[in-house]
């Protein structure tokens, strides 16, 4: 008789693997390294600029502290070259908000984020009745490519042509139909100047055909390769667009994914850094406005939950410092005759270890940043932020 055997006990079939979690210190460390806020690069400021996508540059200083916390060896002088020789420009793109970019990629971003300026212009639209935009646009045009004009110039003319128009909405037309450059000397080292506009072609010497508009695709894989891992939220608020989903969709065979701590999926590139959560990260003095603060939906990688709208009060912002690579403390730089100071304002409790690692920081970007004799650091409150 043929000896029994039991049968083999059913498994259940495998299931999708679950993506790992990545811890907030993870996505911080991250972040950080695709910065070049873990240790100062030693790539050229153009190449950074690239890379990064932009600078955010609503003020004209900014840029220059961005990258004097990036870059090995940074010279204010280097970016203000490039500005003047036109391998970089000012211009709104992202947000809505001024950026510098180089020229390449002002050429490429700004058709892109185009549907963008056309939503915002439909704000304006009671302040534009009776207003035929086509001609709007081409008389702008004509305008800012015979010389550059001011805001105030632009708008005397505009108003003239449509005496019943609200004159803001006019002049935003303007900005919202043509990618309006901002001109040399603005947003020079050193320098000052009012703010003048011509097209970004005239400016250039060079029109959108000569390089292609940037593609969707293109654009979230830059986006992560300087700010991810990031979930779709995240990026859309970066760029001020919508309905990015589908374009992650299509990559997504290309990314991989993984999940945060509240569960919300983000998406990188296989080949990107994502070092150890315990590596060290040293302090950085950022200016207000660094795109590393606002470059996520969920800024809580950078922003702890309860320093949320602490870099900022009112309409004003400072500067921020990041210690142990998160906001820890605000900051600002005055001169008095031949002596910078940086008063540095911390948030919460601040070790003495850190307090040193910070003033030697402080101590580095005034010498690189002024041209003062003297320098001095200072630890106080400079803003009450009340209850």
């Amino acid at each position: 008789m043929a000896a029994r055997t039991n049968p083999s006990p059913s498994r259940p079939a495998p299931g999708p693997v679950r993506p790992a979690v990545l811890s907030t210190r993870a996505l911080n460390r991250a972040t950080l390294q695709r910065q070049l806020l873990l240790d100062r690069s030693e790539t050229s400021p153009r190449d950074a600029v690239a890379h990064l996508v932009g600078l955010q540059a609503q003020n004209t200083r900014p840029p220059y502290f961005q990258l004097f916390s990036r870059l090995a060896a940074f010279d204010p002088a280097d970016l203000s070259a490039l500005m003047e020789s036109r391998e970089v420009v000012r211009i709104v793109t992202l947000r809505s908000t001024i950026h510098t970019h180089t020229a390449e990629d002002a050429l490429t971003l700004r058709p892109l984020v185009q549907p963008a300026r056309d939503r915002e212009l439909r704000l304006f639209r009671q302040g534009l009745a009776g207003v035929d935009l086509d001609r709007l646009k081409d008389l702008s045009r004509a305008l800012v490519e015979e010389r550059p004009r001011t805001v105030k110039e632009l708008r005397t003319a505009l108003l003239a042509a449509w005496p019943d128009a609200d004159p803001l909405a006019l002049t935003a037309a303007a900005r919202c139909a043509l990618p309006l450059a901002q001109t040399t000397p603005r947003g020079l080292w050193g320098r000052s100047g009012q703010v003048t506009l011509t097209t970004l072609e005239h400016w250039l010497g060079r029109t959108t055909s000569d390089a292609p508009v940037l593609a969707p695709d293109t654009l979230v894989l830059r986006y992560l390769a300087a700010f991810g891992p990031a979930s779709v939220k995240d990026l859309q608020s970066w760029a001020g667009l919508t309905r990015m989903r589908e374009v992650f969709d299509r990559l997504r065979p290309r990314l991989l994914t993984f999940r945060d701590e509240n569960g919300v999926e983000l998406f990188d590139l296989p080949d990107a850094p994502r070092p150890d959560p315990d590596l060290p990260a040293p302090p950085r003095f950022l200016p207000e406005f660094d795109n590393v603060l606002l470059g996520h939906a969920d800024r809580t990688r950078v922003i702890p939950a309860g320093f949320t709208g602490r870099n900022g009060k009112g309409n004003q912002a400072y500067g921020t410092v990041l210690v142990d690579g998160f906001l820890a403390a605000i900051w600002r730089l005055d001169r008095t005759d031949d002596t910078a100071t940086a008063t540095v304002q911390p948030l919460g409790r601040l070790g003495r270890a850190d307090r040193e690692a910070v003033a030697a920081e402080a101590v580095h970007l005034l010498t690189v940043m002024t041209d003062a004799g003297g320098h001095d650091v200072r630890f106080g409150d400079f803003v009450d932020f009340g209850e």
